[in-house]
């Protein structure tokens, strides 16, 4: 009998200490399974902050490889946006009304433009900069530029619309495009860094956006960008303009719309 009562009490001892080591691992899973869960949500919460700053493909690089300012030199299509008579409505509304009108604008010339597999850089004041092939390789990045300022002035008619019916001022825009040479990358100090586009190809876009006041268009694209486009955009061809910086006159067009489907030739005599 004690024999038995032995036995019965390694059994159970055994036991308890079988469960005690599977509570213990439970415990260990449990915790290992929180600090993964953990884990993951500071990486998802780093991505979504990051992505604010730099596109989607340079984040997860960035991620994967830790940040480098290490440049690439590319050849991009730059776009430069600006509101017409932004210091005039500025002084003429609440405060808080014109944040909420350059919010709303700022969302929709955004879509506008990562719709068109663009890359918005940041907002300068009331300007928008943006590029189209800096993140990658992108040879129809010409075509997405214009498209994407199409898009922008139907988008901002739109907007108007919902301004005016709340008896709120419309806006006005002039975009330029231009295509160069620069160098892309990760640019900032240690606490923030963004992507950005560095040379002369932002100037030339900064200064053929200021063009649209001294024409009645809203998009202008300089001749680089032109001789890339595809021929469906109806173009208007304006006179050479002179730019600070640029030691030679610039072509300059204005775009009209673009026709999805060439027109019918006349039929011969």
């Amino acid at each position: 009998m004690s024999a038995v009562s032995a036995a019965l009490g390694i059994a159970v001892l055994a036991a308890a200490g079988l469960a005690l080591a599977l509570w213990r691992r439970t415990a260990e899973v449990a915790r290992l399974r929180a600090q993964l869960q953990s884990a993951s949500g500071q990486l998802e919460r780093l991505q979504q902050s990051f992505s604010r700053f730099a596109p989607e493909e340079v984040v997860e690089r960035v991620i994967a490889s830790g940040a480098t300012t290490e440049g690439e030199r590319k050849q991009v299509t730059a776009l430069f946006a600006d509101l017409v008579g932004y210091t005039a409505l500025s002084d003429s509304l609440d405060a808080s009304l014109l944040v909420g009108i350059l919010n709303g604008y700022f969302e929709r010339m955004s879509r506008a433009i990562t719709g068109h597999r663009g890359h918005v850089s940041t907002f300068i004041g009331d300007g928008i900069l943006a590029f189209f092939g800096a993140v990658g390789s992108n040879p129809w990045q010409v075509d997405d530029a214009v498209h994407a300022a199409l898009a922008m002035r139907e988008e901002l008619a739109d907007y108007n619309r919902e301004l005016r019916k709340d008896g709120l001022p419309e806006l006005e825009i002039g975009i330029g495009l231009h295509r160069g040479t620069g160098v892309a990358g990760l640019v900032g100090s240690r606490d923030r860094m963004e992507y950005a586009f560095v040379g002369r190809t932002v100037n030339v876009a900064a200064r053929v956006q200021d063009l649209t006041r001294q024409h009645p268009v809203d998009i202008l694209l300089t001749r680089p960008v032109q001789k890339e486009l595809d021929r469906r955009f109806v173009l208007r061809e304006l006179p050479a303009a002179e730019l600070r910086g640029i030691s030679e006159p610039v072509d300059i067009f204005a775009v009209e719309h673009f026709q999805a489907t060439p027109s019918a030739a006349p039929d011969s005599p």
